[in-house]
């Protein structure tokens, strides 16, 4: 008899841009996160790099190359490489679970995992041994993310590990130029905030974060990299116990507050 896989947690992260990957303590944060939480039998991911209605399937064959979304970096990032396996049996099962009246989602099998998806999996999984399906965000409305991530749910208990991949706080115009120093007083207070309604369960308050969050329009401009947070709590709403910021701090002046859902 084939043993149960074990329920999995989902995640939130903040990614940053593909310097952050020359961070050592964030790196090295991602490797003790990920070793603290059972091997996955695959991952899907949700990244703030990747809008597409309907919701759309990346690639899901091995070899297909990684999308470098990203301009004006040094060449040696360009150069970074995540040979994950497909997960096609996992796309299939994404579908049937999100499929719906308007909602049948769409395929982009040319369409290789984005930088807010390989790099911090590098860390996290760097043998890339584990299968990795990434799919768009539908939509930047919180609650019809949190709608998908429920939808999701079921896979949390066949062994997949859910990821959203955004950043806490991402406001490229206003980034402190400064590597080291306090955090400005808007991204401070912000990831405070999301910090505390995080662990304290407040759906209704992040749900509405735009008018209850301080600084959130300074915090997030634009909510694509806050919007992944719905998936990820959203899979752990049936039978959620407990949520814990895995990683915190402050990278440039953007918060790193990441979290794990059980």
């Amino acid at each position: 008899m084939a043993q149960q896989p074990p329920r999995m947690p989902t995640l939130y992260l903040s990614h940053g841009a593909p310097p952050l990957a020359d961070d050592t303590e964030w790196t090295r944060q991602l490797a003790d996160w990920s070793a603290g939480i059972p091997r996955p039998s695959a991952i899907l991911i949700v990244s703030a790099h990747w809008e597409d209605t309907p919701l759309t399937v990346g690639a899901t064959a091995d070899g297909v190359p990684l999308t470098y979304d990203f301009w004006g970096f040094p060449q040696r990032y360009y150069g970074v490489t995540y040979p994950a396996p497909g997960a096609p049996g996992l796309a299939r099962r994404v579908g049937r679970l999100v499929s719906g009246p308007g909602r049948e989602p769409h395929q982009d099998p040319g369409r290789g995992l984005d930088h807010g998806a390989y790099v911090p999996l590098k860390e996290m999984y760097p043998e890339a041994d584990v299968p990795v399906l990434q799919v768009s965000m539908p939509t930047l409305d919180p609650a019809e993310l949190l709608a998908l991530g429920r939808r999701l749910a079921p896979l949390r208990d066949e062994g997949v590990l859910i990821v959203g991949s955004g950043f806490t706080t991402h406001n490229l115009r206003e980034m402190s130029r400064q590597a080291h120093g306090p955090a400005p007083a808007w991204s401070a207070e912000f990831d405070d905030w999301v910090h505390r309604a995080v662990v304290g369960h407040d759906v209704d308050a992040l749900l509405d974060f735009g008018n209850k969050a301080p600084a959130a329009a300074i915090a997030h401009p634009r909510s694509d990299h806050f919007a992944p947070l719905f998936v990820a709590m959203g899979a752990s709403l049936d039978g959620h116990e407990r949520s814990l910021s895995t990683v915190d701090g402050f990278w440039y002046g953007l918060a790193k507050r990441s979290f794990q859902f059980d």
